[in-house]
């Protein structure tokens, strides 16, 4: 039954529900039953999108943006030191679950070729970035870009393989900070 929904949806909004779906698995990523479950009807959908195939092109689109290009750019603008930049970036992946798809788009990944070059794409992005900031931070560049996988993958793991509130404690976040850098945060 579909509801009688006063706000407008816009793209983003069909985007982030289908996200939200596709944790059950791509394939359950379709119009009909994402539009039940945001309350409007499948004309809402295509006012937006011209079919399905189109909607899945533009999730990896919005994955690849809103949860790894939006995250890289606020820990550039952050202005502090680089392990103060490595941490705010730790706190903020994990306190804002930015990974929780990860491991969905990484099982899709497995049989589309699209999903794969963009996964791809997606992980290449953060490993450099990850790397760059151990290098601001004084380690060599072989030191860095080990730091920056083992951070970029427990970021990765932990919310989509445990997925515990305590993985994403500050607390946590920061012990492994101190790990990952050699030295302890305030």
């Amino acid at each position: 039954m579909v509801k009688n929904n006063p706000k407008r949806l816009g793209r983003e909004d069909w985007l982030d529900a289908a996200l939200k779906m596709c944790e059950q698995g791509i394939d359950k990523v379709k119009v009909a039953p994402l539009a039940e479950r945001i309350g409007v009807t499948t004309g809402s959908f295509y006012w937006h999108f011209k079919n399905r195939q189109e909607l899945l092109d533009a999730l990896l689109d919005y994955w690849e943006r809103e949860l790894t290009d939006v995250a890289i750019a606020s820990a550039r603008q952050a202005v502090s030191t680089p392990q103060d930049r490595i941490l705010f970036l730790m706190e903020m992946v994990m306190t804002g679950n930015m990974a929780r798809y990860d491991l969905t788009i990484w099982a899709w990944a497995q049989w589309d070729t699209r999903a794969r070059r963009v996964f791809q794409r997606v992980l290449k992005k953060r490993f450099a970035f990850a790397q760059s900031l151990f290098e601001e931070a004084g380690f060599s560049r072989e030191q860095a870009k080990t730091r920056g996988r083992l951070m970029v993958t427990y970021m990765m793991g932990e919310l989509t393989l445990v997925g515990d509130k305590e993985a994403r404690s500050r607390q946590a976040i920061r012990m492994k900070h101190a790990i990952l850098t050699g030295k302890e945060s305030d």
